[in-house]
């Protein structure tokens, strides 16, 4: 490429960041004159300055957590417990759709079907009025379990993807090794799906967090029933909610970026570093 081309590309470069900076600042002036226009039209009294009460205080010198990080623990310890959960269940039954079993494949596939294609509120409420007293769990186990089994189902099918995308002479040369079907699984497919399952279920994890605000339903002090609490008693609804939703941004945003890290450190088919 000779001098006056390579000229013209960096000129064309810079004129296309600077189109897009500006693009992107169009875009943020007219959703902010969206929300203040709407927030003026409502005459609504806004009260920020009381919303961090509700976060958190220090009395003496200690720091007690408010009601809306203590929903925000909740919801944590919720989402961590059901995602382990899932990539149980996502797991096993991806590994029963490809076994040798026409029972387990059966019952792996029946499970799938009806868990995608129902709503998940729906099944919560299964779970803890039919199941919970069954198995003798409380509320929060059982929204657990009903988050496990829901996004189960969608995990099943990135681990059965990521696992089909193996390359066939990966599985020749495990049989020609003689290795049994839990060593090749173990040793040789499941470490090389990892890498290619783990950023659908990023996107699975982030799904999760979301689709636990509906354990409200069942009355578990989560991030989303502490936050109606509130509001049911100061009637601050928009600064309410608005705060709940950037604690419910932050969390997706770590995880994200949590995974995009250690997809990075992963090591690259074959051995080699990214």
């Amino acid at each position: 490429m000779n001098r006056i081309a390579m000229f013209r590309l960096s000129r064309h470069v810079r004129w296309r960041s600077v189109f897009d900076s500006l693009a992107f600042l169009a875009v943020l002036a007219g959703l902010g004159w969206v929300i203040v226009e709407g927030a003026g039209t409502l005459h609504y009294n806004w009260q920020w300055y009381r919303v961090p009460q509700y976060l958190y205080r220090f009395e003496n010198g200690a720091f007690y957590p408010g009601p809306l990080l203590r929903g925000l623990g909740v919801t944590l310890e919720l989402t961590g417990w059901s995602l382990l959960l899932t990539l149980a269940f996502g797991l096993t039954a991806a590994l029963l759709q490809r076994s040798t079993s026409w029972a387990g494949h059966a019952v792996a596939r029946v499970y799938v079907e009806i868990v995608r294609n129902t709503p998940m509120l729906v099944q919560l409420y299964l779970v803890y009025f039919v199941l919970a007293p069954v198995l003798e769990i409380d509320r929060l186990a059982a929204a657990v379990l009903a988050l496990a089994i829901f996004e189960g189902a969608f995990a099943a099918e990135i681990f059965r993807a990521g696992i089909e995308a193996i390359p066939r002479g990966q599985w020749e040369a495990a049989d020609a090794l003689g290795l049994s079907r839990y060593a090749v699984y173990r040793r040789i497919i499941l470490p090389q799906a990892i890498r290619l399952v783990l950023p659908p279920l990023t996107g699975l994890a982030v799904s999760l967090i979301k689709h636990s605000a509906l354990v409200s339903v069942i009355a578990v002090a989560d991030l989303t029933t502490e936050g109606r609490n509130l509001i049911a008693d100061t009637f601050m609804t928009f600064e309410l909610w608005f705060t709940v939703a950037a604690l419910y941004l932050a969390l997706t945003t770590s995880l994200s970026l949590l995974v995009g890290w250690l997809e990075r450190r992963l090591p690259a088919r074959g051995g080699e570093r990214s």
